[in-house]
């Protein structure tokens, strides 16, 4: 994570931890243009399916916030969700998603 500011290192940090407590197929955080954080992972319930970015967008979004700085997702994935994307677009059309595996390297 060296080529990373440690702001956006925090955030890989906290998905990382996120999906690792829950053993979750990914964690997530995001911070707010006030530099909060939110972190989640995967909610995949009967009546309610996130993914990890999805559910820590809605958490951002139900605490205030009103737009995103920066994300990160922690998955095994090759991809991010488009409709993950589409959440974090949704509050900041140009903020850095970054894709990370689970050791914690930044995959884009």
């Amino acid at each position: 994570m060296a080529e990373l500011d440690p702001e956006d290192a925090k955030i890989v940090t906290l998905a990382r931890s996120s999906r690792a407590r829950t053993g979750a197929a990914e964690g997530a955080a995001v911070r707010d243009t006030d530099g909060r954080t939110y972190a989640a992972a995967t909610v995949a319930l009967p009546s309610l399916k996130l993914t990890a970015l999805q559910a820590a967008v809605a958490a951002a979004v139900s605490s205030g916030a009103e737009g995103l700085e920066a994300a990160a997702v922690v998955t095994e994935s090759g991809d991010i969700d488009p409709d993950s994307l589409a959440a974090v677009r949704d509050l900041n059309a140009d903020a850095p998603v970054y894709r990370a595996d689970p050791s914690g390297a930044i995959a884009r």
